[in-house]
């Protein structure tokens, strides 16, 4: 298949998506996002994929809609939609994204290479971790332009910040750092712009040669359970042990410990 405003690339088990419209950081549009959406199900569908990586080319991760073309009347904005076809054009050509994500249950890593903004932002608190360049900025744009987070972020962001500061940082629009993006739990480490990837891609292919059964399935879990009472957890727990018990890596796992060696997962 191929790609011309994202790239594609599988190596050891881990499928890396790239933005590839750096002469725009990144902002997306209709075809960007078309593709983005094929690339996701395409690493859903590919059982030699064991974790998805998303990252940006050049210095920016993703700024979100292309706020020069709305400026001049173009995109969601353009005077001619109405409220219907406003509402439409999230639906059926932003939104399929995080829906296909909502589905996805193999690891889902964001590599921050450089401005996250807005939709951007967005995008990026869809991942599962994240994790960023030290010159990244991040921000929750949407205010600047008076409108709202329409990407899930008013649903994603306070689950992993708290409500307190995801609120401040929607409110404000403010641009923020990758340091304090650290200290507020937002990104899971830190890396200096030449390590980023490597450390990302070495983060990813760990998770890629791990049980895959175990690893997706306790993400199920994990976001289920926000949304359930603990005795329903516990019911969900019995039924995915019992299916993570019926693996070969289930086997293999004990195997290689008493033998002291690294253990060889399967995937099943």
């Amino acid at each position: 298949m191929q790609y011309e405003a994202i790239l594609y690339d599988v190596a050891a088990g881990v499928a890396t998506i790239t933005l590839n419209k750096p002469e725009r950081l990144n902002a997306f549009d209709d075809q960007m996002l078309g593709e983005w959406h094929q690339a996701i199900a395409r690493a859903d569908a590919d059982r030699d994929v064991r974790a998805v990586v998303i990252t940006g080319a050049g210095r920016g991760f993703c700024s979100g809609m292309n706020v020069a073309q709305e400026a001049q009347g173009g995109g969601l904005l353009r005077t001619e939609q109405t409220v219907v076809h406003r509402r439409r054009t999230l639906r059926d050509r932003v939104h399929p994204i995080p829906r296909a994500l909502i589905q996805l249950e193999k690891p889902y890593i964001a590599a921050i290479n450089g401005a996250a903004a807005g939709a951007g932002m967005d995008m990026a608190t869809m991942a599962d971790i994240r994790f960023a360049s030290s010159t990244a900025r991040m921000g929750m744009t949407y205010v600047r332009m008076g409108l709202i987070p329409g990407d899930g972020g008013c649903y994603t962001l306070p689950r992993i910040v708290g409500t307190a500061r995801a609120l401040e940082l929607i409110w404000t629009g403010r641009l923020f750092s990758a340091q304090e993006a650290l200290e507020m739990g937002y990104v899971t480490a830190v890396y200096e712009p030449d390590e980023l990837m490597p450390r990302v891609q070495a983060f990813a292919a760990r998770l890629a040669a791990g049980p895959a059964t175990a690893i997706q399935l306790a993400k199920k879990l994990v976001y289920r359970s926000t949304q359930i009472p603990f005795d329903e957890h516990l019911d969900m727990a019995q039924l995915a042990m019992t299916i993570a018990q019926s693996t070969e890596d289930a086997r293999e796992g004990p195997r290689a410990f008493v033998e002291k060696r690294e253990p060889q997962f399967k995937g099943f």
